[in-house]
């Protein structure tokens, strides 16, 4: 089986004036077709750098990324991005804001019926069925986090990226949106890569949690997480099992902290 994405031997530096910032270092990874994949690891350690160099908005140092077997050398639109910021229009409706992505690309031809069935489908989908008319600043910070994953969801995109987008939110809203998220994808087929720096998050939603170092960021290690699916966020956290991996990966963490680097 090809993996959906993959990254070898990648590098990245970023330039800040004179000086270097390593981001990763010979970073080899295969994310697998319909899997949910999360990746954890002190701050600045280049995850969201994974994602950008996935989504083809910055290219490698050194080493190749491959999406579905063929290099990233360009912005990728088999991806859907969610970044920490919502970023939906304020002067779009909710229904403008989600549909924003059938006006470009292949689906300008799309007829106006097919493009609104398709919107309503997805805002039904994330629990908004009712608010297509609210702009964002009427809506509360779980909702406008709903509208952004209808949002990319509506092109039907292969795979997902998702850039800590529940941090911000308070544990019972976060419970909440972790549900709705693992409703949506369990059993979609589609590939999902979740950056979180919540141990207890990347367990309760992934089959697998990658764990970076430091900058530069390197795997450290990977964790196959086996908890029966469908899962329930709020009850799985309690099995005797999700205690174990959150050991195991505590314990591949930890060492940061001595070194005196944030984590969450």
């Amino acid at each position: 089986m090809v993996p959906i994405v993959e990254f070898d031997r990648v590098s990245k530096i970023f330039f800040k004036g004179n000086a270097q910032i390593h981001a990763l270092q010979n970073v080899s990874l295969q994310v697998r077709p319909g899997e949910l994949l999360a990746v954890v690891g002190p701050s600045g350690c280049g995850k969201s750098t994974l994602l950008n160099l996935t989504a083809g908005l910055m290219q490698p140092g050194t080493g190749e990324v491959r999406y579905d077997g063929n290099a990233v050398n360009t912005v990728n639109t088999q991806v859907a991005y969610v970044t920490q910021k919502d970023n939906l229009l304020p002067w779009r409706t909710v229904e403008s804001n989600v549909g924003l992505p059938l006006e470009v690309g292949r689906y300008r031809d799309m007829s106006a019926a097919q493009k609104r069935e398709r919107i309503t489908r997805y805002i039904t989908m994330v629990g908004l069925l009712g608010f297509e008319n609210h702009f964002p600043a009427e809506l509360s910070g779980g909702m406008r986090k709903r509208a952004q994953l209808a949002r990319s969801l509506v092109y039907e995109p292969d795979t997902l990226l998702m850039d800590e987008p529940f941090g911000a939110l308070d544990a019972q809203l976060k419970l909440t949106l972790q549900a709705e998220l693992l409703k949506t994808w369990e059993g979609s087929g589609k590939t999902l890569i979740f950056v979180t720096h919540d141990i207890t998050e990347a367990i309760s939603l992934a089959d697998r949690v990658i764990v970076m170092s430091s900058r530069p960021g390197t795997i450290r290690s990977i964790a196959d997480i086996k908890l029966p699916r469908p899962r329930d966020v709020f009850h799985v956290r309690f099995s005797p099992e999700f205690g174990e991996y959150f050991e195991t990966l505590w314990a591949a963490l930890k060492e940061d902290m001595k070194n005196g680097t944030e984590l969450h």
